[in-house]
């Protein structure tokens, strides 16, 4: 097959306006495609629209669309605006998570229920109307986390609501390949975010930064060349779960 890329593409991120999504977003700007922000909090909307505005910046057209994920019929508005506003979707990235560590005895049906939507549930929808919505022969990507190599407590609603998302990938490249649609999932390890310190004690940031085989957290930067490659010339790749974690933890 001749070299893929991203040139005049349309690629939705879910959970795209900072950290991560965020480079994402302005990665897959400077390589040619057009980007679908998605966001969900009113608290994310600087950050959503400073994404927008580099994405601009870099010729690019952008859209921004605030919504909850963890609403089936969201997802499915989320896909069909980003089609009505911008002709099509080719690869749909799914960066949706939440944390939560706590140990079983502590942990409330409250807490569970909305760990589960906003790590399963929604990655469920998305996927689902990723796979009917991208265009033939895209490209589906779901971060997951590299905690599903891992033998550890007190991250049981986190790591347990991520683990159906490897399954849900493999059904999903099975049903929609047939399309040449390529599906899969990247589980960084512990990223140097806000995403992940809000839920960290200072030992154990320090145990995290000294696990990893190639030494330090994961850096955001690490994770967007994977999400690229899967994008394009990695599209034989199609129903795995990738720990891009430096070491930190395998299978």
């Amino acid at each position: 097959m001749a070299k893929i890329n991203l040139k005049d593409k349309v690629v939705l991120v879910a959970g795209g306006a900072k950290n991560l999504g965020g480079l994402i977003s302005r990665e897959v700007a400077k390589q040619g495609s057009d980007v679908v922000i998605h966001f969900n909090s009113d608290s994310t909307k600087a950050a959503a629209e400073e994404t927008l505005k580099e994405v601009q910046d870099l010729g690019r057209k952008a859209i921004l669309i605030q919504s909850d994920l963890t609403k089936a019929e969201n997802v499915k508005a989320l896909f069909q605006e980003a089609k009505d506003k911008l002709g099509k979707v080719d690869v749909a990235v799914n960066t949706v998570g939440m944390v939560l560590k706590k140990p079983f005895s502590e942990t409330s049906e409250e807490e569970f229920d909305t760990m589960s939507a906003v790590n399963s549930k929604s990655a469920y929808f998305f996927l689902q109307e990723a796979g009917k919505n991208v265009e033939n022969n895209g490209k589906i990507i779901t971060i997951v986390t590299s905690l599903l190599g891992a033998f550890t407590g007190l991250y049981s609603t986190y790591a347990g609501g991520k683990a159906p998302v490897e399954h849900y990938t493999r059904a999903a490249s099975k049903e929609f390949g047939e399309r040449g649609i390529s599906v899969n999932a990247v589980g960084p390890g512990p990223m140097d975010t806000p995403f992940f310190y809000g839920q960290e004690a200072p030992e154990a940031v320090a145990y995290h930064k000294s696990a990893s085989a190639l030494g330090g957290l994961t850096q955001i930067e690490d994770i967007v060349p994977i999400i690229t490659f899967l994008a394009t010339d990695g599209w034989w790749i199609t129903g795995q779960t990738i720990l891009a974690n430096g070491g930190y933890t395998t299978k």
